[in-house]
């Protein structure tokens, strides 16, 4: 009974604080959550890295912020602050970073923490995200997700020669 009431009072899998797998439906294990220190069922702020359908890697935002997450985010992330736009996606995160040099994937993975709130929310406090513990749990969660290749690296061209066996079939 105790452990019932325990298991009652925590905040759900999607929400605790810290570095894990996604619990939302569909992800499994291709999508690595970071929660802020104060998150809870009713009140959260998190960053995902996931693996996108076409095996692109994605950097979502997942709050419990009323009026959504997509628009201008500012993040303070060890030390370097930037402003970086939130865009709808098809994910069932609240809206997929604009990320277009690496920054925050790899700050994300290498750094000690990041602060984040809205634009539209500057009187608000900063969610806190300690990065502990990142590092594995998005190396985990893109594990199985493909290198990019072009398209025109894919398939040989016509007039190319079939490799050679070289002795590998005798």
């Amino acid at each position: 009974m105790i452990g019932l009431a325990l298991f009652c009072a925590s905040p759900a899998a999607g929400q605790q604080p810290g570095w894990h797998h996604s619990p939302l439906p569909g992800e499994g294990d291709r999508a690595s959550m970071g929660c802020a220190r104060e998150s809870n069922a009713d009140n959260f702020a998190c960053l995902v890295v996931r693996c996108e359908d076409d095996y692109a890697v994605g950097v979502h935002v997942h709050t419990s912020r009323p009026l959504g997450d997509r628009g201008t985010w500012e993040m303070t992330l060890d030390r370097e602050t930037r402003q970086l736009d939130a865009i709808a996606g098809s994910s069932p995160y609240g809206a997929r970073m604009d990320d277009p040099d690496g920054w925050l994937l790899d700050g994300l993975r290498q750094g000690t923490f990041v602060y984040l709130r809205h634009k539209a929310d500057m009187d608000g406090a900063f969610a806190f995200i300690d990065l502990s513990g990142s590092f594995r749990s998005i190396v985990e969660a893109l594990h199985w997700c493909a290198p990019r290749v072009p398209t025109a690296e894919q398939f040989g061209s016509a007039d190319v020669d079939p490799p050679e066996n070289n002795g590998e079939a005798q």
